[in-house]
């Protein structure tokens, strides 16, 4: 029959096993090549290791850069290059800085004070106590500079002077005799002017003795120790 052949080749082609294409030979995509989620897991002595490591970096960066710091160098003071300038054996002089002055008279601690250079009389008054009350120091010039190894007198009026001369009173009056010379005044006569004391009335001689002797009473300026104000507290009281 004819039909019978055609039927068995329609059937034998049925009953071929249908080939599947094999999955494996496909290639993956890149994506799948990837190493998931926990691929690489160190642990803790993984992790404890690379802390250590960590560590040590951080220590070894550190130490470099404090090595490798700016630094200052102190500077030596040349105190073996500084010389002396007082010889050896000699003994050094008094501090310029410091005055010695005695205060006397009616002040609290009578005595020597010592007063930075440059003082004035109410700084050597107020050294010595300061005056007792009911005395006024305005007439000696409270403002005027002192010089070394001067003696203030505080409200006491001087002395009668030896040879009848009458010393000036504390308000600084001319003496009854007329204003003192300079150019015959003795070292107790200077002494007794208000202001001057022993140191400066000695100044005056040794002044006059220089010059020959005082043209005018003007010349008293040039003597150290009296300044403009007690010029004017003595002009009145002496000539030439």
């Amino acid at each position: 029959m004819v039909g019978a052949p055609l039927t068995d080749a329609l059937t034998s082609r049925s009953a071929a096993p249908v080939v599947e294409p094999a999955s494996d030979g496909l290639a993956a995509p890149p994506e799948s090549r990837l190493p998931g989620p926990g691929a690489f897991d160190p642990g803790r002595r993984g992790v404890r290791a690379l802390a250590v490591v960590a560590v040590v970096v951080v220590l070894g960066a550190a130490g470099w850069a404090w090595q490798a710091r700016p630094r200052s160098e102190p500077v030596t003071p040349l105190l073996s290059d500084a010389v002396s300038a007082t010889p050896a054996g000699e003994p050094s002089a008094p501090g310029s800085g410091e005055l010695v002055v005695a205060v006397a008279g009616k002040v609290r601690k009578p005595g020597l004070v010592r007063l930075p250079a440059g003082s004035r009389l109410a700084d050597a008054v107020q050294a010595a106590g300061g005056a007792l009350p009911g005395v006024d120091v305005a007439l000696l010039n409270p403002a005027r500079k002192v010089t070394d190894g001067e003696l203030i007198v505080v409200g006491v009026t001087p002395p009668p002077v030896p040879g009848g001369a009458a010393g000036p009173a504390a308000g600084g009056v001319a003496p009854a005799g007329g204003p003192l010379n300079l150019n015959t005044a003795t070292l107790a006569q200077l002494d007794a002017l208000p202001g001057v004391g022993p140191v400066l009335a000695q100044r005056i001689l040794t002044h006059r003795d220089q010059h020959g002797g005082f043209t005018s009473v003007g010349d008293l300026r040039q003597v150290d120790g009296i300044g403009d104000a007690r010029y004017e507290q003595l002009k009145d009281l002496v000539t030439v």
